[in-house]
């Protein structure tokens, strides 16, 4: 198991697919089902043993939830905010590029 790269909040985008989103959970490894895994191509499959991160996420025409592996994420430079409907329940910002936990979300 490796440390992650990505921290809450932080926002990134897919290096191959053209989304991007701010990252409000993450699995030190996989931890979605098994019927997920089997569904991306087998030449595109992440491995399991890195971290995966859940992502509030957007596109050019919608905003879902993520499910990525880290091998797949880089930092998003637009640094503009993300539009996801459900970002202000959990964060503030962004703040210089980063949304931060709001105060009763923090551990």
């Amino acid at each position: 198991m490796q440390t992650a790269r990505f921290s809450i909040g932080q926002i990134v985008r897919h290096r191959i697919f053209p989304f991007r989103g701010v990252i409000f959970d993450v699995d030190p490894e996989f931890g979605n089902t098994e019927e997920w895994y089997e569904a991306i191509p087998e030449e595109m499959r992440p491995r399991k043993d890195q971290p995966f991160y859940h992502l509030f996420a957007e596109n050019a025409e919608s905003e879902y939830i993520a499910y990525v592996s880290e091998q797949n994420l880089v930092p998003d430079e637009a640094g503009g905010p993300v539009r996801h409907p459900q970002i202000g329940d959990l964060f503030d910002g962004p703040i210089d590029g980063v949304y931060r936990l709001k105060g009763n979300h923090r551990n």
